[in-house]
């Protein structure tokens, strides 16, 4: 199986001339320079921190997650850091590569850790490439189990219960107990010839597991046995060659009520019947990127990192916005009443959430943000590329 790595595709490769031509001819869209704009907010950082050397440059979807007054985050190399939630002091860390350096990972250069961190059960879960899935105790990061998946580890595990499951490149859902590390099932998807390299995390409601798949499809799975309850696909893939054909659900379906909304890379956004699958409405976006909500609006940012506000109710675009296009933004979250993303350049934009309107903005760090930001008890926490952790505020 081939992957195509989504940086570049956010960079703004065309794929179309990518098909027709030789690699020498790969044609570039141009990155939007900012521009000055009439500041509302003005966001602070009132504190920062440092975890290990950060992701660099590769694809990586490592993010802090907060949970249990501390802030839970890792490099790429395997350092697993907590930090105060409040002071940003360092309470504990761990060093995943050195934990694991004469077993599971004595033939592998360092950890490179991908997934996580997610934070439950008083434990936090992270996962390697190499396909070492961990659980940490979260008051002092001392290994409680570790267990070995059939592929890599690109997501955020995905808690429910008593249950942890990953999603691994290789197109397998896994379920793990999640006190023991025991193996519980295996859901396998069809993989395409060529898909993006990554995979969307799950999303559990009512007894199920609902994850995007590379072939275009949202299934739900079973949590008691990984049987499926339902598979439908939100778009066909269409064209004469690999590239235009790639339609993967890389994202994790934003469940609300009774509906659940997906969206594909080179596809479609669609609502659904939760319980059925059933579609109920279906528009033309491309993403990759995890989807936002505040009322009845959607947020989502595109593969060429426009921005859209979409009406949930029926699908109808309120806003857009493109004075961003092909920053390789973020994925967007909603903070209190803004939409807010992160940018190659390192740069956080807040926009209006009810006119897509730039109202403030603030630099991070200079070597650029990667994943997008985690709200939680009134701030926005972020993780650069250098490693460096932020805590943001609106005064």
């Amino acid at each position: 199986m081939k992957s195509w790595c989504k940086t570049l595709l956010a960079a703004g490769l065309s794929l179309s001339l990518l098909a027709a031509c030789s690699s020498s001819d790969v044609v570039e869209n141009p990155v939007s320079e900012l521009k000055e704009f009439n500041a509302k907010v003005f966001p602070e950082i009132i504190w920062s921190a440092q975890v290990g050397d950060g992701v660099g440059q590769y694809y990586s979807r490592l993010q802090p997650t907060v949970r249990y007054n501390k802030i839970f985050a890792a490099d790429r190399h395997g350092l697993v850091e907590a930090f105060d939630e409040q002071t940003g002091e360092l309470v504990w860390q761990q060093d995943f590569s050195e934990a694991f350096k004469d077993g599971v990972l004595a033939k592998n250069k360092g950890a490179r850790l991908a997934a996580g961190l997610t934070a439950a059960r008083d434990k936090v879960f992270v996962g390697s490439e190499s396909g070492v899935l961990a659980a940490l105790n979260a008051d002092d990061g001392k290994l409680v189990w570790h267990a070995m998946t059939d592929g890599e580890l690109l997501s955020l595990p995905t808690v429910a219960e008593d249950v942890v499951v990953v999603n691994t490149g290789s197109g397998a859902l896994e379920a793990f107990d999640v006190d023991s590390g025991k193996h519980l099932w295996s859901y396998e998807s069809m993989m395409p010839s060529l898909t993006l390299r990554g995979s969307g995390s799950a999303a559990y409601e009512a007894g199920g597991f609902f994850v995007g798949t590379a072939e275009g499809k949202v299934a739900v799975i079973v949590k008691n046995n990984g049987q499926p309850a339902w598979e439908q696909a939100i778009y066909t893939p269409q064209g004469g060659n690999e590239f235009s054909r790639m339609a993967d659900v890389d994202m994790t379906p934003l469940i609300i009520g009774d509906n659940l909304y997906a969206v594909s890379y080179n596809g479609n956004l669609v609502s659904m019947e939760l319980r059925s699958g059933r579609i109920l409405w279906s528009r033309k976006y491309s993403s990759f990127h995890d989807l936002a909500v505040a009322g009845v609006s959607l947020f989502l940012v595109d593969d060429h990192s426009r921005i859209y506000s979409v009406d949930r109710r029926n699908g109808m675009e309120l806003w857009s916005n493109s004075e961003l296009s092909n920053r390789r933004l973020t994925a967007p979250v909603v903070y209190k009443d803004y939409v807010v993303v992160g940018d190659f350049d390192g740069y956080l934009h807040f926009l209006n959430r009810s006119n897509g309107e730039i109202v403030g903005r603030i630099r991070v760090d200079s070597d650029g943000l990667y994943s997008s930001p985690v709200v939680a008890d009134g701030k926005l926490y972020v993780q650069s590329r250098s490693g460096k952790i932020v805590a943001v505020t609106l005064p």
